[in-house]
């Protein structure tokens, strides 16, 4: 879940592109960051443990046109100095991003070979490994020592005889581009220079040499491949907060926008014959992602039931790929993730599609390992998302999936989600209602999210979100078992939130609200009934906009998120960058 960079630079100090590029690749971790530039034949390596900017002075006095550099969420090896990439053996310097499963048989091995290491990542064997197999064969040396790995990884290569960089990756993101200031490769568009147009995306086993004569692709026993240039619009990879303190916040304002877009590009642009078929015709429907993601899969599963489908199920992706369904030739298999290179959905939905599976791909990334594996792909139309809690993708995911359910109909559908869209403005207006609520959650030991139906879906999207950026503990369940077991934690010091927007289920949750109450717990509740919010009097009650009662879990996401923010900022906790977690999980 690193973030790397590396390239040649053909009139500027190429540093200073790696430096700027690791300070916007710092979503996909921030534990420690270096930098290696390789001027006049000899390679300088600055690196330090903490954020990006720690490598502050150090990083500016670096020179040479050919520089690779690496934002780090430590895997192997503690956050530290030491531990910070690159890592350097001989005359190589390297980068990587992934995890290598066979790194300590590699490592006995280089050890009994006289190697030493400095230290306790599984990164640094692959440096050493590429320096033993070094026989003046730059290039030769790389795919030899690729070959042996196992694992993932993205990696960046500087060798202090050869002007340029040498990229490679296999199952972990890597895109190549050429700009003005020169050729660069990274793990994500936003850490390319700002007039990059065009990118190459590598496939799983190329290998990338860069110089300044160009860029040429190879497998991993060099014999030469095509790679094809795709064009992007660099609006939708804005990576600046602008008059927003954190990304978060502004991320939660473009919920609306999202949905709006994300609506608008399905029923202009999605294949609506295909998807209408390939929904019927299956005989079972698995929807599979992680985190957010996942959650957004719950509120799909309704979606389609409420749609006629009766063989719908729900997977967490690390599992899934572990324990798969023998036969899939009559399944639909809907995969969500925000970035396409989910590890673990990626490597489910490709041992799925072997097995007979259908895919259609719900992401926010088109140039993405699950957009290639995939037979239909819905774009989710969120643009850039830098914040590590996912906000305004998870809304985009859930209008992607409603529609999916609803192909037939899309028009209308999409009609109606614009309009929840429009009344999401009302609810980031509620500045007062979301600081208490925020209020409330900062003093509890613990919040509990409950509700029914959909609102309980919205209830486990909105403990994850709050956990995640406020490290308040928090739980959701559904609150009719409220009574078989979580009812013993509800005491002064916990916060109960109810979401309670399903007419079906309203009268029973208010009697789950007493029944925290008459027990000294504290309530909040979150609904769009006039009626049923006049009956609660003495508690905080934030009242939404009314909407079809199968889309205001939307509205109620939107208020939740904000509620998240606002907590974490009270507790002086960075939301934006959430200790231990990163943006991509790319690794298992």
């Amino acid at each position: 879940m690193c973030g790397i960079i590396g390239g040649i630079s053909l009139s500027a100090n190429a540093a200073a592109t790696v430096y700027d590029g690791l300070l916007r690749l710092e979503y996909r971790g921030y534990d420690s960051a270096g930098i290696s530039a390789l001027d006049g034949g000899a390679i300088t390596t600055v690196k330090r443990g903490g954020r990006v900017s720690a490598l502050g002075k150090d990083a500016a006095a670096l020179a040479g046109r050919a520089a690779i550099g690496h934002t780090r969420w430590a895997t192997h090896g503690a956050p530290s100095d030491i531990n910070a990439h690159p890592h350097n053996s001989g005359a190589f310097s390297l980068v990587h991003n992934g995890i290598i499963e066979n790194y300590a048989e590699l490592k006995a091995e280089l050890v009994a070979r006289g190697y030493s290491f400095a230290s306790e990542t599984d990164s640094e064997v692959i440096v050493k490994l590429i320096d033993d197999c070094f026989s003046g064969d730059f290039p030769a040396a790389v795919a030899a020592a690729l070959r042996r790995l196992k694992g993932s990884f993205a990696v960046a290569v500087l060798y202090a005889g050869f002007d340029g960089v040498i990229v490679a990756r296999y199952k972990s993101s890597l895109i190549v581009s050429g700009c003005k200031e020169g050729i660069f490769a990274a793990s994500d568009v936003p850490a390319l220079p700002a007039d990059a147009e065009n990118i190459f995306v590598l496939e799983d086993g190329d290998i990338a040499v860069i110089t300044s004569g160009g860029v040429r692709f190879y497998d991993f026993y060099l014999n030469p491949v095509a790679r094809v240039q795709r064009h992007i619009v660099r609006g939708e990879y804005d990576s600046d907060a602008g008059n927003y303190p954190h990304f978060m916040l502004k991320e939660i304002c473009q919920d609306a926008r999202t949905v709006a877009d994300t609506a608008e590009a399905f029923s202009r642009s999605a294949d609506l014959a295909a998807i209408s078929s390939a929904v019927g015709d299956a005989e079972e429907i698995i929807i599979t992602g992680c985190g957010t993601a996942y959650n957004a899969g719950l509120m799909a599963r309704r979606y389609f039931e409420q749609a006629g489908k009766r063989h719908v199920r729900i997977e967490i992706a690390s599992e899934l790929r572990y324990y798969p369904p023998a036969d899939c030739s009559r399944a639909l298999v809907i995969a969500v993730s925000q970035s396409g290179e989910t590890a673990d959905t990626v490597e489910a939905v490709r041992l799925l599609k072997a097995r007979g599976a259908t895919i259609i791909a719900v992401t926010n990334c088109g140039y993405s390992a699950i957009t290639r594996t995939a037979d239909i792909v819905v774009p989710v139309c969120a643009g850039a998302e830098i914040c590590v809690a996912a906000t305004k993708s998870y809304l985009g995911q859930l209008v992607a999936l409603r529609l999916i359910s609803r192909a037939r109909s899309a028009l209308a559908e999409a009609e109606e989600l614009v309009a929840v869209a429009r009344k999401m403005p009302e609810v980031l207006a509620c500045d007062e209602m979301s600081s208490l609520f925020a209020d409330e959650c900062a003093q509890s030991s613990a919040v509990f999210f409950l509700g029914r139906g959909a609102d309980y879906d919205a209830a486990v999207e909105a403990s994850l979100k709050l956990k995640e950026v406020s490290y308040i503990f928090s739980d959701a369940y559904p609150a009719g078992e409220l009574k078989h077991g979580t009812l013993a934690l509800v005491d002064e010091s916990t916060l109960s939130v109810f979401v309670i927007c399903q007419p079906l289920t309203a009268e029973k949750c208010i009697n789950a609200v007493h029944e925290v109450l008459c027990r000294g717990g504290r309530v909040a509740v979150i609904t769009d009934d006039d009626a049923l919010a006049a009956q609660l009097v003495g508690i905080p009650v934030w009242k939404l906009p009314a909407v079809n009662s199968e889309l205001s879990p939307l509205l109620a996401a939107v208020a939740l998120q904000l509620t998240a923010y606002k907590a974490a900022v009270l507790l002086e906790r960075n939301p934006d960058k959430p200790r231990n977690l990163a943006k991509s999980v790319t690794v298992e």
